[in-house]
């Protein structure tokens, strides 16, 4: 499972023109899964990224998590996170897990990290065309792999 935080002053997705997401300061969550992907992965990802000290604090020093500001999220769906580039010019996919193993993966994610925060999270859909738009603030944003806990 990857991920791509981004931390945002506001952040939205839109779907055919509607906005079905929008955040004032917080966190905008791109997530991707492959099929090896299992719950754990999940628990320790969704508990690393509530607990993510990037959000300053009164001496703007990055002390401070999402949980701690109660701040807000959006969690997007992105299989374009597996891609395979090492050959040619057109990226391979074939690393993400198709929907039938993705989407379980995707709603356990989200439920997860709501236990986590305490607080609904907003989302985009999945599998739609999807418009996110973001104001990164700082800017900060990590790549966190969990094939690579550390």
């Amino acid at each position: 499972m990857k991920a791509v935080i981004q931390r945002v002053s506001q952040a939205s997705v839109s779907i055919e023109g509607q906005i079905v997401a929008d955040i004032q300061q917080g966190l905008l969550v791109l997530v991707g899964f492959e099929d090896e992907d299992n719950f754990e992965d999940i628990n320790w990802l969704t508990a690393k990224i509530a607990n993510l000290r990037i959000f300053g604090d009164e001496n703007h020093v990055m002390n401070l998590s999402l949980k701690d500001i109660n701040g807000e999220m959006i969690i997007v769906s992105q299989f374009t996170l597996h891609a395979l580039t090492k050959k040619g010019n057109r990226p391979s996919y074939i690393k993400a897990s198709k929907p039938d193993v993705a989407i379980p993966l995707y709603e356990s994610f989200i439920v997860q990290m709501e236990a986590e925060l305490d607080k609904k999270v907003q989302t985009g859909q999945f599998g739609a065309d999807m418009k996110v738009l973001l104001l990164n603030d700082g800017p900060v944003t990590l790549i966190i792999d969990t094939k690579n806990k550390e």
